[in-house]
């Protein structure tokens, strides 16, 4: 079932990403609403905490495997879009930055201890960070974006990061049994020295 679920998730991310090259080659910058996706698209992968926690995401959501494999990122997606939606309507929100950079430290260190959670704290978890990472998202979009388009656009990009994350994961297991969640819980500890790194001013 577990190899199901995995497969499944590899296809989902390819077809994403080959409905999304047409997109992306077309955009016109001169229209809003490609501007704002483009920007929208862009931002979860200009900056190293955001793509280091939204892989991590995948990487913990397979390590735990059956539904938690869509549910945690599924979970993560939906309360990042409201995090958004309060950053574009400039809701204030304290101690953005400490929580993108504790969600890289903390989540690094789940898949590093190889901690088995139930599936809703799983989704409790990845949604207490989600929300610091939508709202950074939704206030650094562009004047000239159009709104929807720029949600969809970093929507669009996390979920492509999180199934990056289980790719990853899938390629690690590939390794056997015996080695795999070594590996697995080595990469997850990078993540987390990384995190601590960004939490220092030192990355």
């Amino acid at each position: 079932m577990r190899s199901v679920y995995v497969g499944t998730a590899a296809r989902l991310g390819l077809a994403a990403a080959m409905t999304l090259l047409p997109s992306l080659a077309f955009a016109h910058p001169g229209i809003g609403e490609a501007v704002g996706f483009d920007h929208g698209f862009a931002h979860p992968l200009s900056g190293l905490d955001h793509i280091l926690a939204m892989a991590t995401v995948g990487m913990f959501a397979y390590q735990l495997g059956g539904r938690a494999l869509w549910l945690v990122p599924a979970a993560f997606v939906a309360v990042m879009a409201v995090g958004g939606a309060l950053g574009m309507a400039g809701v204030a929100l304290p101690f953005v930055e400490l929580g993108i950079a504790l969600s890289v430290v903390v989540l690094g260190a789940v898949v590093a201890f190889g901690i088995k959670t139930p599936v809703a704290v799983a989704m409790g978890l990845v949604g207490l960070f989600a929300i610091f990472h939508g709202h950074a998202h939704g206030t650094e979009m562009p004047a000239a974006a159009a709104g929807l388009a720029y949600g969809v656009g970093f929507i669009t990009a996390t979920a492509l990061l999180h199934l990056v994350g289980v790719g990853l994961g899938m390629l690690i297991g590939r390794i056997g049994e015996r080695h795999s969640p070594a590996v697995l819980r080595t990469a997850g500890g990078l993540v987390s020295v990384a995190g601590l790194a960004l939490l220092a001013g030192l990355i």
